[in-house]
C-alpha cells in the first residue's frame, strides 16, 4: 500500500513536498537515485538495480557522472543515478549526498520532469543522509525572489519533490523537518541574495513582517533617525550617506520568540545586514564591488533561522534576534577615515578603514544585547557576518568559521557548532581570537582608546579574521563580561563570508541548518 503525507505549502512558497513508500508510485514522473552502489540497495529498491546493471555493461564510466537510464516499469520509465562516489574515507561527509542530489535533480529537470521522486536510501555512518539529499535537491530548486514577483502567480521548478521512505513515520517527520529547514533556507535566500534595491533595508523590514505575521515571533522595526544616532551611534555613522535616499535608510529589525514552558536556553543573534557595500570612502575599486549586495547575508540568516523556529516551535527556548540593515554608501555625507566615534559601550573609537563597516553596523546592537543578557536565563551571545575576506582565504569557500570568547570556549561551545554542523553539511571551522587581535584594535595614540580598523584589506591583513572578533568584544564592552569577571557572558562571533555562496549563484542559507541542529534537535 502507498502511503502519502500531506503536502506543506507555505506563504512563501516554498518547494512541495510529498513521500511514498512506493518507488513506483504512479504519482511520479522519473526517479532519482542517490546512492554509492546500487548494488547495495534494500530489499524495497530491488526493482532499480536491473536497468542499472544493463548501463554499467555498456558505460566503463559508470558511477562517475550522472546518467539517465531507460527503466520500463518505474515511474516515467527513466531513472536517474547520480553516484555519491566513496563515503567512508578520512575526509569524507554528509555533503556527498548533498552533492549527489544535487546534481541529480539538475540532470532530472534537463529531462523534463515534474513530479521526480528522490530515492536516497539510509546509511549506516550517516544518521541524516536522506534529508541531507533533500535539502541538496531543495537548494537548486529554489526560484529567486524577483524571478517569481515576475511571474503571474508563484512558481515552482517542479511541481512536486518525492521523496522514498519505509514508512509513514519517517515519511511525516522527514517532510516536516525538511519543510521547514526549507523555510528558513528560503527566506534566508530571498534576503540574502536579492538585488540592492528589492532587498534595501525599508523593503528588508516589509518582507520579514509579511513573513512572520501570524506566527509566534515577534517583530519590531526601528527607524527613527534620532533613535538610530542615540541608541546605535555606530550603525548611524555608516547610514549617514545612505540617509539622504529615503529608499536606502537604515532600520534596526528586531526578533523576539518565546518557547512554551520555562525558559532553559536564551540565544541572542545579531546579523549584519549591510544592503550595498561600496566600501564608503575607501571605495571599492578595480572591480570588487560586484556582489556586494550579499553582504546583508548574516542578518538574512538570522530571519531565516527564525523562520525554522517558528514552524518548529521548541519548547524551552528563548531566542532575541536583531537585523543590523543599513547601506555602505559613497559620498559627500559618508563617514570617513580618521573619524571618532563614540560606541553605545562609551568606548570611543577612531575609524581607520570605512570598508570595515560591518562591525559597525553590528557593534551597538551586540552592546544591546549584553545589556539585555544579563537579565536573561543560560544566555549566549552571538554575531553572524559576512565580515572578513580573509575568512575565505584562511578556510576556503564553503566554510563557516567560529570563533568564541572564554565563556563560551570554556564550555567546548565551537566544537559543539562544528560537530552540528556535520549533521546536515553546513560545516564549520574553529578558529581563536588571541592576545595579538585584542592588541591589534588598541588605540594608537591618546586621542581613541580603540582602532576600528587598519588600512589594508582584511585578506592582505595577518589574522584578519579573528582580530574583528576581538573589536566586537572590546567596542562593546563584552570584555568587561570575560571569565575574570563576575557575569562572565559567553559569546561566540561566525564568520560566513565563504560559505554563505557563490556570486553569480543561489546563496546557501548558511549557518542556519548548523543552527537548527544545534539547538532544535533534529
Amino acid at each position: 500500500m502507498v502511503l502519502i503525507s500531506f503536502l506543506f505549502f507555505l506563504p512563501c512558497s516554498v518547494q512541495p513536498i510529498q513521500w511514498t513508500s512506493d518507488c513506483k508510485d504512479p504519482n511520479f514522473d522519473g526517479i532519482i537515485l542517490i546512492t554509492q552502489s546500487y548494488e547495495q540497495l534494500p530489499a524495497e529498491l530491488e526493482c532499480l538495480k536491473a536497468p542499472l546493471q544493463d548501463y554499467s555493461a555498456v558505460d566503463c564510466c559508470f558511477g562517475e557522472e550522472v546518467v539517465v537510464v531507460k527503466a520500463p516499469g518505474l515511474p516515467g520509465n527513466r531513472l536517474v543515478f547520480a553516484c555519491t562516489g566513496p563515503v567512508n574515507r578520512d575526509y569524507d561527509d554528509v555533503r556527498r549526498f548533498n552533492d549527489a542530489a544535487a546534481n541529480g535533480i539538475k540532470r532530472a529537470l534537463k529531462t523534463g520532469m515534474q513530479r521526480p521522486l528522490l530515492v536516497c536510501p539510509p546509511h549506516d555512518s550517516y544518521a541524516k543522509n536522506t534529508l541531507a539529499a533533500v535539502l541538496g535537491a531543495l537548494q537548486i530548486l529554489y526560484m529567486p525572489l524577483e524571478v517569481r514577483e515576475s511571474k503571474p502567480s508563484p512558481g515552482h521548478k517542479v511541481s512536486i519533490l518525492g521523496i522514498w521512505v519505509k514508512n509513514q513515520t519517517q515519511g511525516d517527520a522527514i517532510t516536516e523537518m525538511a519543510t521547514a529547514l526549507e523555510s528558513g533556507r528560503f527566506v534566508c535566500r530571498d534576503i540574502g541574495g536579492s538585488d540592492p534595491e528589492r532587498m534595501a533595508a525599508p523593503r528588508v523590514s516589509e518582507y520579514v513582517q509579511a513573513v512572520f505575521k501570524d506566527s509566534p515571533v515577534t517583530v519590531t522595526v526601528v527607524s527613527d533617525l534620532n533613535t538610530l544616532e542615540k541608541e546605535y551611534p555606530c550603525l548611524a555613522a555608516v547610514n549617514r550617506c545612505a540617509n539622504t535616499v529615503p529608499r536606502h535608510q537604515a532600520r534596526v529589525i528586531k526578533l523576539l520568540y518565546c518557547g512554551e514552558g520555562p525558559i532553559q536556553q536564551t540565544l541572542m543573534v545579531v546579523g549584519k545586514g549591510v544592503t550595498y557595500d561600496t566600501g564608503g570612502a575607501d571605495i571599492k575599486a578595480g572591480g570588487v564591488m560586484a556582489g556586494m549586495h550579499r553582504d546583508k547575508c548574516g542578518s538574512a540568516a538570522v530571519a531565516g533561522f527564525f523562520q525554522i523556529i517558528a514552524k518548529l516551535k521548541p519548547k524551552h527556548l528563548k531566542v532575541v534576534g536583531a537585523m543590523a540593515m543599513v547601506r555602505n554608501s559613497v559620498g559627500s555625507d559618508c563617514y570617513v577615515a580618521d573619524e571618532l566615534v563614540v560606541t553605545r559601550a562609551g568606548r570611543r573609537i577612531r575609524i581607520g578603514n570605512t570598508d570595515a563597516e560591518g562591525r559597525m553596523a553590528m557593534v551597538d546592537l551586540l552592546c544591546e544585547m549584553k545589556e539585555q543578557a544579563l537579565r536573561e536565563v543560560s544566555p549566549h551571545l552571538f554575531t553572524i557576518a559576512t565580515l572578513t575576506g580573509h575568512a575565505v582565504r584562511a578556510m576556503g569557500p564553503q566554510y563557516s568559521i567560529i570563533m568564541d570568547n572564554g565563556a563560551a570556549q570554556r564550555s567546548g561551545n565551537a566544537l559543539q557548532w562544528q560537530k552540528a554542523g556535520e549533521v546536515l553539511g553546513d560545516m564549520f571551522e574553529v578558529s581563536t581570537i588571541r592576545r595579538e587581535d585584542y592588541e591589534f584594535h588598541k588605540g594608537k595614540s591618546e586621542y581613541e582608546e580603540i582602532l576600528q580598523s587598519n588600512n589594508l584589506p582584511s585578506s592582505a591583513t595577518p589574522r584578519g579574521h579573528q582580530a574583528p572578533g576581538a573589536f566586537l568584544i572590546m567596542a562593546s564592552g563584552l570584555d568587561k563580561h570575560g571569565v575574570d569577571s563576575d557575569k562572565p557572558l559567553p559569546y561566540s562571533h561566525i564568520d560566513i563570508a565563504g560559505s554563505s555562496g557563490p556570486f553569480p549563484g543561489v546563496p546557501t542559507g548558511a549557518p542556519i541548518l548548523a543552527m537548527a541542529a544545534n539547538y532544535l534537535q533534529l
